[in-house]
């Protein structure tokens, strides 16, 4: 198969929920800034776009209006692109994170397929910089997917370990879901998985089959372009971005969203792939 005929949905995390301007100047703000961003990423080759919103002073929210002004905003800088709306969150109520879903349909919406420990590990400290539990129990999980059913907004099933896949079972089983099933296995936070290719191979034989259904990766910190070369080579799609890893493979810091979604893009491209436009994308992920 040449590469024309296998596309790669490559998805560009835009700024994340985390880190800050003094750890990275380039991470976006204000809507403005995040439709720059956004078309830096989609003019690489980026056909999805994963939001976490902030308020213009960078501090993160889950209100609908900054949702809203950062959607539109994007809207108005690219010609299309899949918009994607994270959901994820320790201290938010349900109901919050479901607000902005039914005001504003995205195409995707994230879901995160199983509790855990969520944590970050300082060798050099010997210590912890955070930890928690990230709560998604069944019943959180249920309440997500039905909400996002009534709504037609595609899930995207993120699976920090291999029993978040199994997850997807019984709720299969239920009819909550249906093909194609847009798979994510998210590597490299301590309490998940670790992050190696061998470990991706192995979530990625666990994705039920269906027809059509999609998996990809998403690598956190600078681990990440070994997993994006292991699920381009695997055929499975990609993520980068100034969520996931600020630093190219050389060790430069990033100056954009859009030099991380260009070297994922190459990687890919020497995968013997290409970048899927937004078109297939959107018919690959059946939205």
């Amino acid at each position: 198969m040449s590469r024309f005929e296998d596309p790669c949905i490559v998805t560009c995390s835009i700024s994340g929920a985390v880190a800050n301007r003094e750890q990275c100047p380039a991470i976006p703000y204000t809507p403005e800034e995040y439709a720059a961003e956004a078309k830096r990423a989609v003019d690489e080759g980026a056909s999805m776009i994963h939001i976490h919103a902030r308020a213009p002073d960078g501090v993160p929210s889950y209100e609908v209006e900054d949702f809203r002004a950062i959607t539109e905003a994007i809207q108005g800088a690219v010609d299309d692109v899949v918009i994607n709306y994270s959901t994820g969150a320790i201290g938010i109520p349900i109901q919050k994170r479901i607000e902005y879903l039914r005001e504003l349909k995205p195409d995707v919406a994230a879901l995160n397929m199983g509790s855990m420990n969520y944590a970050k590990y300082s060798s050099k400290r010997k210590d912890f910089v955070f930890k928690t539990v990230f709560e998604n129990s069944f019943d959180t999980i249920i309440e997500f997917v039905t909400a996002m059913n009534e709504l037609g907004i595609r899930p995207e099933h993120e699976c920090f370990d291999s029993g978040h896949v199994a997850n997807l079972d019984p709720l299969l089983d239920m009819g909550l879901l249906s093909a194609p099933l847009q798979v994510s296995c998210v590597m490299g936070v301590t309490g998940g998985i670790r992050p190696t290719p061998k470990n991706l191979a192995h979530m990625a034989e666990q994705v039920p089959d269906g027809e059509g259904s999609n998996w990809g990766v998403i690598g956190i910190s600078r681990g990440q372009w070994a997993l994006i070369a292991a699920a381009a080579a695997l055929g499975g799609n990609v993520r980068a971005g100034l969520e996931d890893n600020f630093y190219l493979p050389d060790g430069e810091m990033a100056r954009s969203n859009g030099d991380l979604i260009a070297k994922a893009r190459e990687i890919v491209e020497n995968a013997g792939r290409r970048a899927a436009t937004v078109a297939e994308a959107r018919e690959l992920l059946g939205v």
